[in-house]
């Protein structure tokens, strides 16, 4: 078997769009289970890589995101071994083990991979060099450097702002440090704990927001001692005690919520449509989502709940239904922040006015999220505005004309929800291009048409 499944590069997608048309059609019906969740894979190849021993990963997303920390972790040392679909196995070094990378680490669009990757190397010993492709190029990453430095890594290089390319050199023991992250991002705390493995004593991070904790969860199932409480109204004080020695545990990774996000919209838009997802995470910090469509008055119902991974988990039960438009509050997008695109489009077959709030954070993704959402909205002709950090959506009761073509701007999630809103508009409406879906959602475009959507 080996090692890794094929893929294309990013960058030729660039070079190669490829165009895809969604069509309303009958009613969505089956039961489907979606891809591992992006944000346990990614983390699951990188503490595998940090534990002593061998990790053994089922259901990882073996999307290209995901792809690229598996090279990377090769690159550092670890031995990953690929054992058929969804089943990986990963021999870590150790924290304080990483070997200096012979070559580029080239994360491609992997914005979570890079970052988190970002604080393991920059706590170590070696120099590190980071690039993607022209799409993670634009993607702020001073943010993750700020709290770097104050541990001790140095920049070697950079460019304007911070950006890939970039090269780390990290000192030889870096220093503990108390961090408030200047926005609600996973990310950032998750890269500051990662560097906080390799230091003495304590590293604590304080969030103003929760944001998902699966960083914090998989910490202590290889081992480390991480104390949580609450601070203030809606955030967290996260304390880590730093150079643990790691122990390679077994990690199942559920499905991914942010995915099943697509098929679950569609059924609610699609009249007379009835779908099970099965085995989704529902994990409260991700949750706010599923929060929005009830209080928007979808028809959800959680059936077999479970545990995997050390993740509450679910199968979802989703009937067509009458949506409303409601008032999205701004503390709620740490929960649901990759989900507001398709909310996006839920929000336009509803009867009456959709505001989400706070989304400045969508302006930095894969894309300007904001500004291709709002663009694809109207290409529908579908009538909405951005109004600072908000995005409002005036939706139309059920009947969206469609017609248009939406720009992706090489964003997966951007794509798939345009798709999603195609199945259920007068007209067809096509993306530009559907090749980067498979960094997050290989196998997407095929289980909408398992379910009876007609995407081509």
């Amino acid at each position: 078997m080996p090692d890794r499944p094929s893929r294309q590069s990013s960058l030729a997608h660039a070079q190669h769009p490829v165009p895809v048309t969604a069509r309303a059609g009958g009613p969505l019906s089956g039961r489907v289970r979606v891809p591992g969740d992006k944000s346990m894979s990614h983390r699951a190849l990188i503490f595998g890589l940090l534990a002593i021993g061998e990790t053994k990963v089922s259901g990882l997303l073996e999307g290209e995101d995901v792809m690229r920390t598996a090279d990377a972790a090769r690159a550092l040392g670890a031995i990953v071994h690929h054992d058929g679909p969804g089943a990986w196995r990963v021999r870590g070094v150790g924290i304080g083990g990483l070997r200096e990378p012979a070559g580029v680490l080239d994360f491609g669009n992997a914005g979570t991979g890079s970052r988190l990757m970002m604080g393991v190397c920059g706590a170590h010993p070696i120099t590190t060099t980071f690039d993607g492709d022209a799409s993670l190029r634009k993607r702020p990453m001073r943010r993750i450097l700020d709290p770097l430095e104050l541990m001790g890594t140095t920049i070697v290089s950079a460019q304007e702002g911070g950006r890939v390319p970039l090269t780390l050199r990290g000192p030889r023991e870096p220093v503990p440090i108390i961090y408030r992250t200047p926005v609600a991002s996973a990310q950032i705390k998750s890269a500051v704990l990662l560097a906080g493995l390799a230091a003495p004593g304590e590293t604590t991070v304080i969030e103003t927001e929760a944001t998902r904790d699966h960083t914090e969860t998989m910490l202590r199932h290889f081992g480390a001692q991480v104390d949580v409480t609450k601070e203030g109204a809606h955030g967290r004080r996260i304390v880590l005690k730093g150079q643990p020695e790691l122990q390679a545990a077994p990690v199942a990774v559920p499905a991914d919520p942010s995915s099943a996000a697509f098929p679950l919209v569609a059924a609610l838009i699609v009249p007379g449509s009835e779908i099970l997802i099965e085995s989704v995470m529902t994990n409260p910090l991700r949750s706010g989502f599923l929060t929005t469509l009830r209080e928007m008055g979808a028809d959800i119902t959680v059936e077999n709940e479970g545990n995997e991974g050390g993740e509450a988990v679910a199968t979802l039960r989703v009937r067509a239904s009458g949506l409303q438009g409601v008032d999205v509050p701004p503390e709620r997008a740490p929960s649901m922040i990759d989900e507001y695109p398709v909310l996006a489009v839920a929000a336009a077959f509803a009867a009456g006015t959709t505001r989400m709030r706070g989304l400045q954070e969508l302006r930095v993704k894969e894309s300007d999220r904001l500004a291709a959402v709002e663009a694809g909205l109207k290409a529908a002709g579908v009538t909405c505005t951005i109004e600072g950090d908000d995005l409002v959506v005036h939706g139309t009761g059920g009947e969206v004309a469609g017609g248009g073509t939406a720009a992706t701007h090489l964003d997966h999630r951007i794509a798939m929800s345009f798709l999603v809103m195609g199945l259920a508009t007068r007209k067809p409406v096509q993306i530009d291009d559907g090749a980067m879906i498979a960094t997050s959602f290989p196998g997407f475009i095929a289980l909408m048409n398992e379910l009876g959507g007609d995407i081509a």
